[in-house]
């Protein structure tokens, strides 16, 4: 290379960098202003949104912070949505499973029983038409919100009993606290479901006012001490095989982000996903074996229970697609997609058996 052009390339290289900074210093600082709907001391589910609260910064160069209010602090978890929505903060983390009073389809965006698991989860998120249908739902609901999704769990427990539940009739009259769509699933089997912040269900389950509770994984459930009020944990978790959360930010705020920094807090999301899968993932097997050593009884739905959950959900999804368009809407497009999807996972896959067989 001659002078001439080792100078013009130097020359360029140097423009390119001074344009790369002046956007980065012509950047609006923003502070998100996040209340969160579970308290960060709990692994995998509010662990996530710290580590992002903590890299967000350094993957926007500076010219976004995050500072977090736990749950209640700022508004209650069930008053985050409206909260993002009106503008009383500028963001907001949580599951979309939380709104399925007001928008009847969030539940899908959240977990959905006997549904997909991580893994294809975040297919359809992000390479099928989840995302879209995503957003789509909070700009018809009249919510001003962009919606990123932020982190994903594996299966949770299935539920913490205080005895032994080996047919239907051992379900009925029970008083549980139940999660989305699969407290409809329980309901319908004669259930009485609430839905208690995390926070509440120890106390809840101590004094007797509910029978049982299902919350989240081992890791988190014994961090809430239900081992000691409980000694029966039942599996698989039918009705959240996996779990997302959403980070839900103001649509001016949004607006009012450059490009780079819209793509900083997207892309620190998706990092933030790959954190809260893997670290829920390495925790759960010595939290169980803690668990039985504190006298818990590990159980595994029998094949009536586990059919029986199975054809009730469906009866489920019938009502809620009948009730409600947008629901219908959503599952149709789900359910296309897994459809396609069960091709790759009845081969691409070994059976449970055979990786049993190999430890």
């Amino acid at each position: 290379m001659n002078l001439k052009k080792a100078a013009l390339a130097c020359s360029i290289a140097l423009a390119t960098t001074t344009l790369a900074f002046g956007a980065q210093a012509a950047d609006k600082k923003i502070l998100l202003k996040t209340p969160v709907a579970f308290g960060t001391h709990l692994p995998a589910l509010g662990t996530p949104i710290q580590w992002y609260a903590e890299r967000i910064t350094q993957t926007s160069g500076g010219t976004i912070k995050m500072k977090i209010y736990e749950p209640g602090k700022l508004v209650s978890p069930a008053e985050i949505l409206d909260a993002v929505s009106t503008g009383k903060v500028n963001s907001g983390y949580s599951t979309a499973g939380y709104w399925q009073g007001k928008l009847p389809a969030s539940a899908l965006f959240s977990a959905v029983p006997f549904g997909p698991e991580a893994g294809e989860y975040m297919a359809w998120l992000f390479f099928g038409n989840g995302l879209k249908l995503y957003q789509e739902m909070y700009d018809q609901g009249g919510y001003n919100v962009k919606v990123v999704p932020c982190a994903i769990i594996s299966p949770e427990t299935s539920g913490w009993f205080r005895k032994p539940i080996e047919k239907p009739e051992d379900l009925k009259g029970l008083n549980m606290r139940f999660f989305g769509l699969g407290a409809s699933v329980m309901e319908k089997l004669g259930v009485g479901t609430v839905q208690l912040p995390g926070g509440e269900i120890f106390g809840a389950l101590e004094k007797g006012a509910i029978d049982a509770s299902e919350f989240s994984q081992p890791a988190i459930d014994e961090r809430l001490g239900f081992h000691k009020v409980a000694k029966y944990n039942y599996f698989p978790g039918w009705h959240q095989q996996s779990t997302v959360f959403e980070l839900l930010i103001n649509k001016d705020t949004w607006k009012q982000m450059s490009p780079a920094q819209q793509s900083a807090v997207e892309t620190t999301c998706m990092a933030t996903m790959t954190y809260s899968i893997a670290e829920g993932e390495a925790l759960q097997y010595s939290a169980m074996e803690k668990a039985k050593e504190n006298g818990v009884e590990i159980r595994y739905w029998n094949d009536e229970m586990l059919n029986l959950f199975r054809t009730t959900w469906m009866e489920v999804v019938d009502e809620k697609t009948a009730q409600d368009p947008y629901f219908d809407k959503v599952w149709q497009d789900l359910s296309q997609f897994r459809k396609g999807y069960a091709l790759w996972q009845a081969n691409g896959f070994l059976p449970r058996a055979t990786i049993d067989q190999n430890q």
